[in-house]
């Protein structure tokens, strides 16, 4: 009996031994912490991801089973469905009018934040807050009001004389552009990476370029920009994936009136999707838009080389 309890409690200890080497193993370790990560990644994200592929080349509507029609769904996008080429068109003029116009005023502010000051750090708070709550249901039903008929907008514009009525959430030449100007609004996140790429500048070049009697105009095109190129390309690419990902400001301000002139892609697959019940039509609908996002960042990367400056890079 003394025999066998001294066999066991050395087999246990073989056990223990054993479990103890195979967690020390760093790459078994690291696997175990990010296991929780990697199980939500393939639970919901490839997974569906992959469910939506499939769905994309059937008749799906929720309900029933999915019936395999090929590449009819994408047929009908670009032949049969006008709504989805105005969709497509109005996602276009939205990304390529606030894009520009947001990483201009992000860069602007961030430059007037370099100025050292005791309250900077609450300035940079105050900036920011718009990026923190402008994609936010409350602030879209705000901005939804201020640009109504009865808003704050031509309550302000009446103070300085401009008596209007203007709706200008009801105008098809209008409605677009509050929803560019409340993207630009959003600017902070930008703002912030922009200030931290002005101060790793270094003054000893400012500095050089005023012995040569170089203006702040001159600084500005021929230091400060060449310098900034990596953090205007960073930023580039983030804002284009987020101007044709967004949502909020179409589905809530307008819900794509008037006349679709502002219905956003993202709008119009929901709809298609979530209200009409097409999942096939709008899992080929976000498929397409995938390539799209896919296409311009490969277009950016691509072109990056003849306008992005390195200084750690060798001079070919």
């Amino acid at each position: 009996m003394a025999n066998f309890k001294k066999l066991n409690y050395k087999r246990e200890t073989k056990k223990s031994k054993s479990l103890t080497r195979f967690l020390e193993n760093d790459n078994i370790a690291g696997y175990i912490f990010i296991s929780p990560w990697i199980i939500g990644f393939i639970a919901f994200t490839a997974i569906p991801v992959l469910a939506s592929l499939w769905f994309s080349f059937t008749d799906y509507d929720l309900l029933t089973s999915p019936n395999f029609i090929g590449l009819d769904n994408y047929k009908k996008m670009f032949k049969d469905d006008e709504v989805y080429r105005k969709s497509l068109f109005v996602t276009f003029y939205f990304v390529f009018a606030s894009v520009p116009l947001r990483l201009i005023f992000a860069l602007f502010v961030a430059m007037l934040l370099t100025v050292k000051t005791k309250i900077s750090g609450l300035y940079r708070t105050v900036f920011y807050i718009p990026s923190i709550i402008g994609g936010s249901i409350a602030i879209a039903v705000i901005w939804k009001r201020i640009f109504h008929d009865d808003g704050v907008l031509n309550d302000l514009l009446a103070m300085i004389g401009i008596k209007t009525n203007i709706s200008y959430l009801t105008n098809e030449k209008t409605a677009i552009w509050t929803l560019i100007i409340l993207a630009v609004w959003q600017f902070g996140s930008s703002m912030l990476i922009f200030l931290a790429g002005l101060k790793q500048i270094p003054d000893s070049y400012y500095e050089a370029a005023k012995i040569d009697g170089a203006n702040k105009f001159q600084n500005f095109f021929k230091i400060t920009i060449p310098m900034l190129t990596p953090i205007i390309f960073f930023n580039l690419v983030m804002q284009i994936i987020q101007g044709f990902m967004s949502f909020t400001q179409s589905f809530v301000i307008t819900s794509g009136k008037p006349m679709n002139s502002t219905l956003f892609y993202s709008v119009y697959m929901y709809n298609r999707s979530f209200k009409f019940f097409e999942m096939g039509y709008g899992s080929a609908m976000a498929w397409v838009m995938l390539l799209i996002i896919a296409a311009f960042t490969i277009i950016v990367f691509k072109s990056s080389g003849s306008w992005v400056y390195y200084e750690t890079k060798e001079d070919k």
